[in-house]
């Protein structure tokens, strides 16, 4: 999906212009993958442009730097704000925010003790990734070839871009073949997640989705919509689901910051009844919520200014 420029980037501190945003062509993370970073979407709310979790979002990008054993050189306070300050720099009511703290330039080799730490954050305007039809079309599913990492290879735990070259292998991989979107096994077989989204399946009216220990990432939507759920009273257990149990799902769907709440309509070839109650609830609630309309969780809307 193409970029709109917008007028600043925040870089090392300081807001710059869009096309000043720049590194160097040696700079660690574009060679060995070792960077984080998050996937954040501010809101237009009654009060203003809102960011959605924002403080979840910042706190979850100092555990995946922290994983990978590099320092953050801000506090979370002082990117809490530096996104805020971002997102009232474009003007826009309503944005996707993109966090990314890298290995600079100056150092070169596996070794990453020696290199600084840059941190870089971003937004523009971004529609639903999986398309804004996605809940009442929903999307086709391809198992992946690809398997996602285990434990011990990759940690799945963090936000690691180096991490998602196996997201964007499975991702081609299924629109080369006439797919919307890939769904990944673990090494033992079971149901991870998607390239870029948790899952959540219907089976004997139950909500399950899969759990960590599946390389599942600790999802802040995930989390979102489990609230939600238990409050239009879903039952939702974070339990093994086995590929054999999409097949035969009473309705699923996928979530995620960029792509919301989005049904699934088949799984290889598999047709899943689409739109099901408990998707369309869910995400009438959680579209609500990021607007600032549901007082429960009023916190969650941190006002950009």
């Amino acid at each position: 999906m193409p970029i709109t420029p917008t007028p600043k980037i925040w870089m090392n501190g300081e807001l710059v212009d869009w096309d000043q945003a720049q590194v160097h062509v040696l700079t660690h993370t574009l060679h060995y993958g070792t960077g984080v970073f998050e996937g954040i979407r501010a809101y237009e709310t009654a009060e203003g442009p809102a960011i959605f979790r924002l403080t979840e979002h910042i706190e979850r990008l100092f555990s995946s730097a922290k994983i990978l054993g590099f320092e953050i050189p801000y506090t979370v306070d002082e990117l809490i704000q530096a996104t805020k300050d971002t997102v009232a720099s474009t003007g826009l009511a309503s944005c996707y925010v993109r966090p990314l703290a890298y290995l600079g330039y100056g150092e070169m080799g596996l070794n990453t003790l020696p290199c600084s730490t840059e941190v870089a954050i971003a937004c523009w305007p971004w529609g639903a990734l999986l398309g804004d039809d996605a809940v009442q079309k929903g999307v086709r599913m391809k198992i992946s070839s690809w398997t996602r990492h285990d434990h011990n290879t990759m940690p799945p735990a963090a936000k690691t871009v180096g991490n998602y070259v196996n997201s964007s292998l499975a991702k081609v991989e299924a629109l080369k073949a006439g797919y919307d979107e890939a769904i990944m096994l673990a090494p033992n077989g079971l149901v991870a997640e998607c390239t870029g989204e948790n899952i959540f399946v219907a089976r004997q009216g139950k909500l399950l989705t899969p759990p960590l220990s599946a390389g599942a990432l600790e999802g802040i939507t995930q989390n979102t919509v489990t609230s939600l759920a238990e409050d239009l009273g879903f039952e939702v257990r974070v339990d093994n689901i086995a590929r054999s149990d999409l097949y035969i799902a009473e309705e699923a769907f996928v979530c995620g910051t960029a792509a919301e709440v989005s049904s699934i309509n088949s799984v290889d070839e598999r047709d899943i009844p689409c739109p099901g109650p408990m998707t369309l609830a869910l995400s009438e609630a959680y579209l609500a919520t990021v607007r600032g309309e549901n007082p429960k969780y009023k916190s969650w809307n941190e006002l950009a200014v």
